[in-house]
Order: C-alpha cells, then sequence, then structure tokens
C-alpha cells in the first residue's frame, strides 16, 4: 500500500537471490535459455566472424608521469587487457597482466592510478567483475605489492596521490558486510593512507554523510597545496570544499562535525555540478550554473566568495564536456552535435587554437601532465577504428602514435546523422549506421540502441559489434535521447524524476521515424538497452509492444517503485525520483514497466540479459519482469533469461564472454526478425 494505492507484487519472493527457490529458478530459467540459444541456426558464422573482430591488438590512450608513460594493450591472444610502462625510450615492461590473477579469470582488475613520479601504482582488484574492490599498491620498478597496503572497502575509492607519492587520499567504505548495499554510500568515509602503514589507522579526513543518496570524495590539488573534498547530490548537483593543506597540514576530521567542518566552502547549495582544479595559484571551475551548456571560471583562493568568481571562457554554442590543465593550458572537450571537438584556451581564457581531428567522432580528451608540452588523445567514429595521436603543444605539431586495426573494409560502412520529431515537437538528433549500398525498402534488420539518462552522452564510437551487424545488411540506430549530456544540463534535466516519460517519447518516436523513411518495418525492428537503457526498452516495450519485432534488454531497472532498495539505487534518487514522494510515486508507476506488464497482451520476444554478481543494479529487476512477462503470456520461449556466471553489471572482463553472448544475442534477433 502505497499513498492510498495497493500496489501487486506477486514476484517479491523473487528478489532474494540467496533463497534456495530463488536459486533454483535462476538455475532453470538459464538453462532453458541457453539451450534454445544454442539451437538457433546461424550461430557458427556469427562466432566465427566475432572472434575475428573482437580478438585484436589494440592499446589505450597513454598516461604519462614525469618520464613514464602507462597504458594497457589488447593482445589477439589474451582473454584481458594488460598494463604496461616505459621508462624514457627505454623498453616496454609489463605492470599487471590480469589474466594471470586467477585460473577462471573471476578476479578483475577495476582500476589503477600511478603515483606522481611513476614509482607507485594503487589498483582496484574485485571478484567476477562487480563494483566491489580491495586496492592494493605496487612498486612499479620492481613490479611487487606492498605487503602492508591491503585496504578492503574501496568500491568507490578513487585514490588521489600527494605530489610525494607519500600517500594518497581516497574513500572508504565499512567492511561489514551485514550493511545493505543501498546503505553504504551513506557510511563512505574520506581517509589519508600513508604508504607502507597499516591501513586501519589511515587518517580520517571527513566522515561518512550518513545520507545514502549522496556521493563524498576528495582530491588534492596537482601541487599538493589544496585538498578538494566534494559532496555530489546525485547526478544533479554538487558542492565543493577547500582546505589549505600547506598551512593546516594534514586534515583529521571529526566524527558528527558538520559536513565540510575544517573545510572552507568553495560553492554550496546551488542546483548546478562543478568541477575543480588548481594551477599555479588559480582555482579555474567548470560550471553548468546559470549556463546549461557550460563555462569556466577563475578563482583566487584567497577570495573564494562565489561573487569574486571571474568567468574566463563563457558559454558557447558547443557543450563544455569536459576540462583539464595539460602544458599550462586549459584543454577542453566540447560536444556540438553529438561529436567531439578540442580546444586549448590560455588560462586567460583566450582562445589558441582547436585540435584538428581526423573527421566527425568522438576523442578521449587530451591526456597529459600541466607542466609538461606532450599530450594525447584517441580518435575513433562508427566507421573509422580508434587512433592515438600524440601533440606537442610548444610547437603545435600533431603525429599519429597508435593506430589500432581490424579486419574491416570500412569503406563499405556509411553513418548519416539524421534529425526527427518527438511527441511533443522536440527536435532529436540520430545516428544510423548502414552499408553504403543499403535499399532504404523497409526490410533491413535493425537495432534501435539507446539509453537517455544521467547526463551521459552517446557520441559515435568505433564498436566491431556494430560493425559485425552492419556489414551483414543489418542497420543500427543510436538516437540522442532527452536524459543525456550531449546538448547540455537542460538537456538532462528534461528527461529525468517527472520528465522521464520525454526519453520514452524519444525512443518509440525515433522507432516510428525508421519506419517511416524506409529503413525498417516493425517486425524487423529490434530495440536493445542496458542499464538505464534496459528501463529505456522495458518501458517501450510495455508502452508500444506492436512497434517492434523483439527486445534485448541487459542488466535493467525493471521495478521502479522498488529500485531505490537495492544495489546502489538511492543514489539514482536525484535522476528518477522516489515512490516515498507521492507525486513522484505516480510518475513512477506511470511507467514502470514491471506494473505496466499486463495479462493477455500480445509482447514482442524478449531476451533478458542479467549477471550473478552485478552489485549496482540489483538482477531483482530482471528476474521479477521475466516471471510477470512469462505469466502475462503463457511462458513458452518468447521470454529467455540468460544469466552471466561470475560476472558484474559491465559482464565478465573476458573477450570469450563477450564473444558467447553476442553470438547469442544475433543468432536469436535473426531468428525473430523475420
Amino acid at each position: 500500500m502505497l499513498h492510498g494505492v495497493t500496489v501487486a507484487d506477486p514476484y517479491r519472493w523473487l528478489e532474494d537471490a540467496k533463497a534456495p527457490e530463488v536459486a533454483a529458478w535462476m538455475e532453470r530459467e538459464d538453462a532453458f535459455a541457453r539451450r534454445r540459444l544454442a539451437a538457433l541456426s546461424g550461430r557458427d558464422a556469427w562466432r566465427a566472424r566475432l572472434l575475428e573482430l573482437f580478438y585484436h591488438d589494440g592499446i589505450s590512450t597513454p598516461v604519462r608521469k614525469k618520464d613514464r608513460l602507462f597504458y594497457t594493450r589488447r593482445s589477439a591472444h589474451k582473454e584481458k587487457a594488460t598494463v604496461h610502462f616505459r621508462v624514457g625510450d627505454g623498453p616496454e615492461r609489463t605492470l599487471f597482466d590480469p589474466n594471470t590473477f586467477s585460473e577462471d579469470g573471476s578476479v578483475s582488475l577495476r582500476g589503477w592510478a600511478p603515483s606522481r613520479d611513476g614509482k607507485l601504482v594503487a589498483y582496484l582488484l574485485s571478484n567476477n567483475n562487480s563494483d566491489e574492490a580491495t586496492l592494493r599498491v605496487r612498486r612499479v620498478d620492481a613490479g611487487v605489492d606492498l605487503p602492508k597496503d591491503v585496504i578492503p572497502g574501496a568500491k568507490y575509492a578513487h585514490p588521489s596521490w600527494m605530489p610525494d607519492g607519500s600517500g594518497f587520499f581516497y574513500t572508504r567504505l565499512p567492511d561489514d558486510k551485514s550493511i545493505p548495499p543501498s546503505e553504504l554510500p551513506g557510511r563512505a568515509e574520506v581517509r589519508f593512507h600513508k604508504v607502507g602503514d597499516d591501513p586501519a589507522g589511515d587518517r580520517l579526513v571527513h566522515p561518512a554523510t550518513g545520507d545514502s543518496t549522496k556521493f563524498i570524495g576528495a582530491h588534492v590539488s596537482h601541487d599538493g597545496k589544496l585538498l578538494f573534498l566534494e559532496l555530489s547530490h546525485g547526478w544533479t548537483s554538487n558542492d565543493v570544499w577547500v582546505r589549505d593543506l600547506a598551512k593546516l597540514g594534514m586534515p583529521v576530521g571529526a566524527v558528527g562535525a558538520a559536513f565540510g567542518a575544517g573545510f572552507t566552502p568553495l560553492i554550496t547549495g546551488r542546483d548546478a555540478h562543478y568541477e575543480a582544479i588548481l594551477h599555479r595559484g588559480t582555482i579555474y571551475v567548470l560550471t553548468d550554473e546559470g549556463a546549461p551548456r557550460s563555462r569556466v571560471f577563475a578563482v583566487d583562493p584567497s577570495r573564494l566568495a562565489r561573487a569574486s568568481w571571474r568567468e574566463v571562457i563563457p558559454e558557447g554554442t558547443a557543450k563544455i564536456d569536459g576540462m583539464s590543465i595539460v602544458g599550462g593550458r586549459l584543454a577542453l572537450s566540447l560536444l556540438s552535435s553529438a561529436t567531439s571537438q578540442l580546444a586549448l584556451h590560455h588560462t586567460s581564457g583566450r582562445l589558441e587554437r582547436r585540435v584538428d581531428l581526423p573527421g566527425i567522432g568522438s576523442t578521449s580528451g587530451l591526456f597529459g601532465d600541466p607542466d609538461l608540452p606532450e599530450a594525447y588523445y584517441s580518435f575513433s567514429s562508427y566507421t573509422e577504428p580508434p587512433r592515438i595521436f600524440e601533440l606537442d603543444l610548444a610547437k603545435k605539431t600533431q603525429k599519429t602514435w597508435a593506430t589500432i586495426r581490424y579486419p574491416v573494409d570500412t569503406s563499405t560502412l556509411a553513418v548519416s546523422q539524421v534529425f526527427y520529431r518527438s511527441k511533443d515537437g522536440t527536435r532529436i538528433s540520430m545516428f544510423v549506421m548502414h552499408r553504403r549500398d543499403q535499399e532504404k525498402d523497409g526490410a533491413a534488420r535493425t537495432i534501435l540502441y539507446g539509453y537517455g539518462g544521467f547526463n551521459h552522452s552517446m557520441t559515435p564510437w568505433f564498436s566491431p559489434a556494430i560493425v559485425a551487424w552492419v556489414e551483414r545488411g543489418g542497420v543500427y540506430a543510436i538516437p540522442n535521447l532527452r536524459g543525456g549530456g550531449e546538448y547540455g544540463e537542460d538537456w538532462h534535466r528534461a528527461g529525468m524524476r517527472l520528465a522521464k516519460q520525454n526519453v520514452f517519447d524519444d525512443f518509440l518516436a525515433a522507432a516510428r521515424f525508421l519506419v517511416d523513411e524506409g529503413w525498417t518495418r516493425p517486425s524487423r525492428l529490434a530495440i536493445q538497452g542496458g542499464s538505464n537503457g534496459g528501463l529505456l526498452v522495458g518501458a517501450a516495450r510495455t508502452q508500444s509492444p506492436g512497434s517492434f519485432g523483439a527486445v534485448v534488454c541487459s542488466v535493467p531497472l525493471l521495478d521502479m517503485l522498488r529500485y531505490h532498495k537495492f544495489g546502489s539505487g538511492k543514489t539514482w534518487i536525484s535522476e528518477y525520483g522516489s515512490a516515498d514522494d507521492a507525486a513522484e510515486f505516480e510518475a513512477l508507476r506511470a511507467y514502470s514497466p514491471l506494473h505496466r506488464v499486463v495479462d493477455g497482451q500480445a509482447y514482442p520476444p524478449l531476451l533478458m540479459l542479467s549477471a550473478d554478481s552485478d552489485d549496482r543494479v540489483d538482477p531483482m529487476h530482471a528476474r521479477k519482469f521475466v516471471a510477470a512477462v512469462r505469466h502475462a503470456t503463457g511462458g513458452g520461449d518468447q521470454v529467455l533469461l540468460r544469466i552471466e556466471k561470475n560476472a558484474g553489471h559491465g559482464g565478465g572482463d573476458m573477450v570469450k564472454k563477450d564473444v558467447a553472448r553476442t553470438t547469442d544475442v544475433y543468432s536469436w534477433l535473426d531468428a525473430q526478425l523475420r
């Protein structure tokens, strides 16, 4: 009973994955799905092509630390990427090889952060590629871990090193398995770890907030003079405090004190995002306050009051998507019509130049040191495999640092950026990838993929999975839905909380556009999405079931009345709202896919992809929805639940698992889109 409304919940028993009857139910469902998927025709051809495309040699954009470069390599003969480093022009050496961490591949490298001099690296290990992790420290040259530096509860750690490598600030969770995952963000503390010390004695920098709808974190400035403390109010705004480490020494928090105690507020209490960087005595702040496409301010650390801020880069027609300091310059990543641009500005704000990109696509942003002229970035598009470029900012030169090659003739592929109108008349952009000789005869098997949330931008990137689909005559379409970040914070907010239905309307309008323009027809159109995108396709499937021939739904949110009670759900209340609020309850109930399933309704076939170790979006969503749809449609093989073993929210981090999953998806779509 919620706000006087009776809500049926017959599958609540499926929320408890530890219950024997639920474990047995999952085993039966997964076995049933895999038998059906294994029997599909055409699997061998898909698998053979995906093996060619997925197992490839590759390299990441390098990170420079003094005279050292760090980067990852993808080998055509290994399941997981390895991490390497090079000192000057010396030989390449291996820092981490996750392929050796465990015999079954269940231990994953979740992230790594070298110290300023590159001699130490803090890194995260997790089981089954879950978010929960343990933080360790390795001596780079010796390739050995420090024996004492093992820190549990590192799910949100994000270590930030002091310049001298003596230690780092990080966010720590209590190592208490009895605490429900949904409560963990409110128990997070900021601490300082001194290298070589017992982590149990790590200094408290700031205590936990006690509010699991918020994130807390900290980072130290490049010169080690200021510590920035950040409190994020979900995904819509944040507050920032600063502390002068040189004057006050290493901070120690006081349990029970007001938030920010011992720190000076830089900005608090405003409904906007702020990102702060200190460089040569000036704080640069990137913000969307009063500017949905963002702008940059310069702030004197001795005069932090908002009235003293000085705008150095005003809002423009392109969204400022990121900011860094590279080679003494303000390096901006920009988005214009959902494609990337790079610009270098003098610290006064004056534009020095725009970086010449190879074409229309996506970049990684500039990677570099604030005091060194070398910088690196990667570039790719739907039809161009990644290339990595090296810039010399002093000489204003650019050269190719690395090229990643795939066995693909990209000259046969094409991308169209199209625009269409949503239900309320809003103009939406969409990328449509197809063969150059593709005819608009309504016959193409088409995948419509979407996300539409959390300010996340869908920009052109090279995907071997998409290439495999398109080169065999398929069409792949990706719209820039409201709720995303492609067109600024106003675009994001137009697709969240009480306005979330706009996202589904945008997606359904994209489906109609593809049919009206002759790319496909409903029986040949599939929709696909994961996580928040899983909610998207779940909502589209229940709101307009006759518009699609098949649905692929991955690690989704589908029970929107109880999502905030599981996983990281409370941190998403700022995005979706909560059923605890009467008005938001009505909006959530109106679109919650689980609660819109109607007995006897003809729904398109559903392939649900779940993961057994997903500690971000609880798999209960997938279980309850599959059970409800199976009951509503009378069972059969029109509803399949495939459960990835030893995998987290992002799946299993092994190539063979990606190949197996994509083979299943494409073989299944072949069978449905007729």
